[in-house]
């Protein structure tokens, strides 16, 4: 079982996330004095997507979350996270676009307004959502609004449905991508290019991570395998020949700079499990963990600040807490993580720099239900002074990419660009707004183009009617 130990976030907590007021004024109020984080209201009326597979069905940057709608045209709903409501069909504005269901989307680390779907029209598309999107006010009411149904990119290279797509941890607008056509893609999304393919799966992909640095990337296959793939040479380094006795999917996770490497699935007497691998030799786990008996997929998701662990399992409306060691027994639990009786569809963790930090929030989860919307979960660490705490607060990673796509490429290796999280110190440890991303779309393109045609015609005019000469090829 897990070991229990000293910890400082031993005591973490998540209080039940609590339904909207029915009074407006009582929401107003609220949000006029900023003590919605203490709330944490939930985002209700959406009809989920019925497309089920190994994706989280969920995704946040700092400023929004993203779900997948029921119907055709693959509709996502962007919500704000201080904008929680009910959404309305037909009227809250969505964004679509594909041809086929969304089955996977991302939000780009280094861009909080920018979002990539994949499809089961075997493209992906990349989306900026305006500075002033709000569709849902801030009494909770729908916002009426025009939707957004206009790409700024669209990736073009699979032969199958795209199902899983992870962003590079440390450059700038490298996106990897995976397929039922069994292939993983790297993009560079800015000039629409295909980077690398690798095709040595046999199966489907079920899970891709990025290592700590992005040099490296891990796939897990429904053929049982785990392989660590070169990114920039798309060949197998090392590999997992059977990560999980068991049938169900299987999650991978990189567990920071420590070398170690985190499996979550089942075992041949179908009982769930997380196993612990050192990199330098795969042939055995350096640590078993028995969790339970239950069918669902467990889904970790790793603070790699404070090296807490999150298990979530689909299905399950309990979510476990327990800290990572880079020693034995490398499991430690902590408090009783949160407990509730409503069954999570997916979930996901907003970064670190979404948090409320002067309230000892340690982590928010995300947790998608089919009946009652997405629920905000707020962990929070118990102090008593209001001051920032950084004993809890490690430096995390900022919005500032660390390399360009072209400088990663080309062979530089390095961490992601950090920043303090104490609000007194934000303007001045480097973290400030990424360069805006300089992407159009084809239909904004082609204006252009008319206008400078229309320019151009105008100019010839004049020159004609002056009886000067030009020429004209």
């Amino acid at each position: 079982m897990f070991k229990i130990r000293t910890s400082k976030y031993r005591h973490v907590f998540c209080d039940a996330p609590k339904q909207e007021p029915k009074n407006k004024h009582i929401i107003l109020i609220i949000y006029k004095f900023k003590i919605a984080t203490k709330f944490q209201f939930t985002h209700t009326g959406f009809r989920l997507s019925t497309v089920t597979g190994d994706q989280q069905y969920i995704k946040a940057s700092t400023k929004y979350f993203a779900v997948a709608l029921f119907g055709g045209g693959g509709a996502v709903y962007v919500g704000r996270h201080d904008r929680p409501g009910r959404f309305v069909p037909g009227h809250t504005p969505t964004l679509h676009g594909h041809a086929g269901a969304i089955l996977d989307f991302e939000w780009n680390p280094f861009d909080d307004s920018m979002l990539a779907t994949a499809s089961e029209d075997t493209t992906i598309k990349l989306w900026s959502i305006p500075e002033d999107w709000e569709p849902i006010a801030a009494n909770g009411q729908s916002n009426g609004g025009s939707d957004i149904e206009e790409s700024i990119v669209d990736l073009v290279g699979h032969a199958k449905k795209v199902n899983l797509m992870r962003f590079h941890p440390t450059a700038a607008n490298v996106l990897a991508s995976s397929s039922s056509d069994y292939t993983v893609k790297l993009w560079d999304i800015e000039t629409s290019q295909e980077l690398s393919t690798f095709d040595e799966m046999q199966d489907l992909c079920q899970d891709i991570v990025w290592d700590y640095q992005g040099d490296n990337y891990a796939t897990a296959c429904k053929d049982k395998a785990v392989r660590f793939v070169d990114a920039r040479s798309a060949r197998v380094g090392k590999m997992i020949k059977q990560a999980h006795d068991g049938v169900k999917g299987v999650k991978v996770c990189y567990m920071g700079q420590s070398g170690k490497v985190l499996t979550t699935g089942h075992s041949r007497a179908s009982g769930r499990e997380v196993k612990i691998w050192d990199l330098r030799s795969l042939d055995k786990p350096l640590h078993v963990e028995k969790i339970d008996t239950a069918a669902g997929a467990l889904m970790p998701m790793y603070d790699v600040d404070t090296d807490v662990i999150y298990l979530c399992g689909k299905g399950d409306g309990n979510i476990r807490t327990c800290e990572f060691e880079d020693k034995e027994p490398y499991f430690h639990k902590l408090n009783d993580g949160f407990r509730s009786t409503v069954p999570l569809k997916g979930v996901c963790m907003v970064p670190k720099r979404g948090l409320d930090i002067m309230q000892c929030e340690t982590a928010r989860l995300l947790k998608v239900t089919n009946e009652q919307g997405v629920q905000p979960l707020s962990f929070t660490v118990p102090r008593k002074s209001d001051a920032f705490q950084p004993d809890i607060y490690p430096n995390t990673a900022s919005s500032v990419p660390a390399h360009s796509a072209q400088e990663w490429w080309g062979g530089s290796s390095k961490g992601p660009m950090t920043m303090s999280l104490n609000p007194s110190d934000k303007s001045t440890n480097g973290a400030g707004k990424p360069k805006p991303q300089k992407f159009q779309s084809v239909a904004s393109l082609s204006s252009d183009v008319k206008k400078l045609e229309a320019r151009i015609r105008y100019l010839e005019g004049k020159l004609n009617a002056a009886g000067i000469s030009y020429d004209k090829n």
